[in-house]
Parts: structure tokens; C-alpha cells; sequence
């Protein structure tokens, strides 16, 4: 596993759509294991593949729940239900956070590292990395979306 460059905004990769993953081999084993020793070296809770410059439909995810590492290729919201407010930070964006309203509990499906369909439920700050990961494979920043910007005090980032 290696630790990878995390890309900084304004990268315009940043601003990019991702591409489906079609195929499903040692190549895409190491880009999810490389991103995750990325995550967790940064640290921070979850990282979508163009944050280490590849335009692939890609996202880890870890909140410290029981659930553990999250490994998601070519990921979708499904369902969403009720709302939160809250802060939220970026490995891409350093020293900033911003207030962004996400729904309160989410239901995404995807692929696993092998081709597998994975379904995945998540509420509070599962919920949120799920959808600030998605968003970054659609050219999304949390920056967009915020209700207001301000500096980051702590530096823990998602």
C-alpha cells in the first residue's frame, strides 16, 4: 500500500466527472488499498478517487463506527431521509470548513472490489461522508453546497 498525493483545490481534475469502473482487477485492488493507506495517513474519513487524481468512480470511507473501512466503486445514492446541518471539511480543501445541509440517514449501492453489488445504510456522519465522497466523483466540493465557509479551527476533515 502506498500513501498517494492528495490533489488540492483548484486542481480542475477536481471539477471532473469520474468514470464508471468496468473492470474489476489488480489495478483497482491497489488504487482502494493505496486511497485507504492515503485516508488514514491524512487523516480523514473518507476519500474519493479524483482527490489522488484519477477519474474513477471510487470512494473509501471510514467514520470510526462499527462498520470499519467502506470500499465503493461506482457508487449511488438510492434513498435519503430527513435532514442534518452540519460542518464539514475536505483533505482537497485544507483549513476550511463550511456548514452543508445533508440528509440524515442514506442508503447507497455499488460495487465491491471484486464486482460484487454492496448495499450500504448510513445516518449522521456515515451518512454525510457518503454524500460528500459522491458528490466529489460528480465535480461536487462541500465549498458549493455550504451555507457558509469559514477557517477550520481542527483540521479533522472528511
Amino acid at each position: 500500500m502506498g500513501i498517494r498525493i492528495i490533489v488540492k483545490d483548484p486542481d480542475p481534475v477536481l471539477r471532473e466527472h469520474a468514470k464508471p469502473v468496468t473492470k474489476f482487477n489488480s489495478n483497482l485492488h491497489k488504487l482502494l488499498d493505496d486511497m485507504a493507506a492515503t485516508m488514514y495517513d491524512a487523516p480523514g474519513v473518507g476519500l474519493a478517487a479524483p482527490q489522488v487524481g484519477i477519474l474513477k468512480r471510487v470512494i473509501v470511507m471510514d467514520v470510526g463506527d462499527e462498520q470499519g473501512l467502506i470500499e465503493m466503486v461506482n457508487p449511488e445514492v438510492v434513498s435519503t431521509d430527513g435532514e442534518q446541518l452540519g460542518p464539514e471539511g475536505c483533505l482537497s480543501i485544507p483549513g476550511l470548513r463550511g456548514d452543508v445541509a445533508r440528509p440524515l440517514h442514506v442508503k447507497a449501492k455499488g460495487q465491491d472490489r471484486n464486482g460484487n453489488e454492496i448495499t450500504i445504510e448510513g445516518s449522521e456522519l456515515l451518512a454525510r461522508c457518503i454524500c460528500h465522497e459522491i458528490d466529489h466523483l460528480n465535480g461536487v466540493l462541500f465549498t458549493d453546497l455550504a451555507l457558509k465557509v469559514y477557517i477550520d479551527e481542527e483540521e479533522d476533515t472528511e
